[in-house]
C-alpha cells in the first residue's frame, strides 16, 4: 500500500465549505493534477505524485483520456449530428471541455454536466455563468432518476431527440455493490432512438496492477471507488449494443491516426454504441 505524503501548502479545512475537503484526495482533483489543471490540492498533487511513482504511465492515461473525449464529442456532433449531451462523471473543467468541442461545431449545442462532488459544481458554475446552453448539476450516477428529474437537466435537454449520453472514465470508480450496470441502463432508457452512448473504463491484464491501483484509491481518496475491471468486464457494459467503428477498443487508437499503443499495465477501453 502507498502511505499519502503529508501536504505541505493546504489551508485549513475552515477556510472551505464544509461540504470541500481539501484535506483528503478526490478523484476529480487527483485528475485535475495528472492533467496539469489548477483546481486541486496538495493531498491530490501528492496522491497524482504517488500513483506516478507506482504506475509511470498513469499521467498518460488521463491525457488520453481527454483527448479521446474530444475526438468523440467531435464525431457525435460532426458526423451523427448530437446537439445535445449529459456528460455523467465529468469532474473538472479543463481544456477541450464537452460543451467547448460540441459548440465549435454547432454553436447552439446543449450540454449538462453531471458530478458528485460539490467543488466541481462551483467551479463549473463560475466558468459556465455566461453560457445560457451549458450547465452543472450534483447528483450521483448510481441515481439515475435524480439526473433524469433535475429541473437544470430538464431545462436544457429534450428526451424526444437524440441525446449524447457520455459515460466516459466513471464506471471504475463505482463500487459493485452500487450496481453501475443497472443506472447505466436506466440512463439509456430514457434515451430516444437514435442517440449515442460514449463509454469508457479502466482495463487491466495484471492483476497484481490493477489490485494495487484498485487498493490505493479506496484506501486514499475521498468517497468511493470502484475497481479497475477487466476487459471482458468492461466490454460487458455495452454488450448487445451496436458500437460505430472501431468498435469497443483501446481509445488511444479510437479514430486516431497517431494511436501508437506501447505496452501499459493500466489502460482505458471505450467507444460510441448507437442506440435503437
Amino acid at each position: 500500500m502507498l502511505p499519502l505524503m503529508a501536504a505541505q501548502d493546504v489551508r485549513t479545512a475552515g477556510s472551505f465549505p464544509p461540504e470541500i475537503d481539501p484535506t483528503t484526495p478526490q478523484v476529480a482533483r487527483i485528475y485535475d493534477a495528472l492533467l496539469y489543471g489548477k483546481d486541486n490540492f496538495g493531498p491530490d498533487r501528492d496522491a497524482a505524485a504517488q500513483l506516478m511513482q507506482s504506475f509511470p504511465e498513469i499521467r498518460r492515461v488521463a491525457l488520453d483520456n481527454r483527448a479521446w473525449l474530444s475526438r468523440v464529442v467531435r464525431h457525435l456532433t460532426a458526423e451523427a449530428g448530437i446537439t445535445q449531451f449529459i456528460d455523467v462523471g465529468s469532474g473538472l473543467p479543463t481544456a477541450e471541455n464537452t460543451h467547448q468541442v460540441a459548440q465549435s461545431i454547432a454553436a447552439d449545442a446543449r450540454v449538462v454536466y453531471i458530478d458528485n462532488d460539490p467543488i466541481v459544481l462551483a467551479h463549473g458554475r463560475a466558468i459556465l455563468a455566461d453560457n445560457p446552453n451549458t450547465t452543472v448539476i450534483t447528483a450521483d450516477a448510481t441515481d439515475p432518476h435524480s439526473i433524469l428529474e433535475h429541473p437544470d437537466l430538464t431545462a436544457l435537454i429534450d428526451f424526444s431527440k437524440p441525446v449524447g449520453l457520455l459515460f466516459i472514465a466513471l464506471v471504475h470508480c463505482i463500487p459493485d455493490s452500487a450496481r453501475p450496470k443497472e443506472a447505466l441502463q436506466t440512463m439509456l432508457s430514457a434515451l430516444a432512438p437514435g442517440s449515442r452512448l460514449a463509454f469508457s473504463h479502466l482495463v487491466s491484464d495484471d492483476p497484481a496492477a490493477a489490485a494495487e491501483l484498485t487498493d490505493f484509491m479506496l484506501s486514499s481518496t475521498r468517497g468511493n471507488w470502484g475497481r479497475v475491471r477487466t476487459v471482458e468486464e468492461a466490454r460487458a457494459y455495452v454488450e448487445g449494443l451496436e458500437m460505430v467503428d472501431p468498435g469497443f477498443t483501446d481509445v488511444r487508437t479510437w479514430r486516431n491516426p497517431d494511436g501508437a499503443t506501447p505496452e501499459q499495465s493500466i489502460w482505458e477501453i471505450g467507444g460510441v454504441a448507437i442506440i435503437d
